[in-house]
């Protein structure tokens, strides 16, 4: 399966919102957490568009992630994949993609993960360690040139 990123426009920010509240809901509802008012509005809040590529794949949005500068790295942020392409292999070439920038960089990912969110094995696929955890989210850190488990190769292209 293809799949692209290209940066986010304004035009995406609903669409985004929208999908955020359908993947993060079940992990929100397990922990008690979910507001369908809430998961989107925090998101509207902390967003920067200028951050923020769009995943698509066949041509179609499936999906967005954002890569936010640091002064010790980068936060992997919005990582969200519309539920029917999950498992297909995109979130880790995606990912892969993503790792290969900044360990040219030379710089430490780190990102945070909700309890029990079964994100949390992709990330420790591709070499992200827990720093540190409380009762609802998990903070994970990933050096540059962590070791990763190999993933299956996938045709991409960038335009950010």
């Amino acid at each position: 399966m293809e799949w692209a990123l290209r940066s986010a426009g304004a035009a995406d920010i609903e669409t985004i919102v929208e999908l955020r509240a359908v993947v993060m809901r079940p992990d929100l509802e397990r922990l008690g957490r979910f507001d369908p008012h809430r998961v989107r509005r925090r998101f509207r809040d902390a967003c920067r568009p200028e951050q923020l590529s769009v995943i698509e794949s066949d041509g179609a949005f499936v999906g967005c992630v954002a890569l936010r500068p640091t002064d010790s790295g980068h936060w992997l942020e919005h990582f969200f994949l519309d539920p029917r392409v999950q498992g297909q292999g995109i979130g880790s070439a995606v990912l892969t993609a993503l790792l290969r920038r900044t360990d040219a960089e030379g710089v430490t990912v780190r990102l945070n993960v909700l309890q029990g969110s079964a994100a949390r094995r992709l990330y420790e696929r591709h070499g992200f360690t827990v720093e540190r955890e409380d009762p609802v989210d998990v903070f994970m850190a990933r050096a540059p040139g962590a070791v990763s488990r190999p993933v299956a190769s996938r045709s991409c292209s960038f335009s950010n």
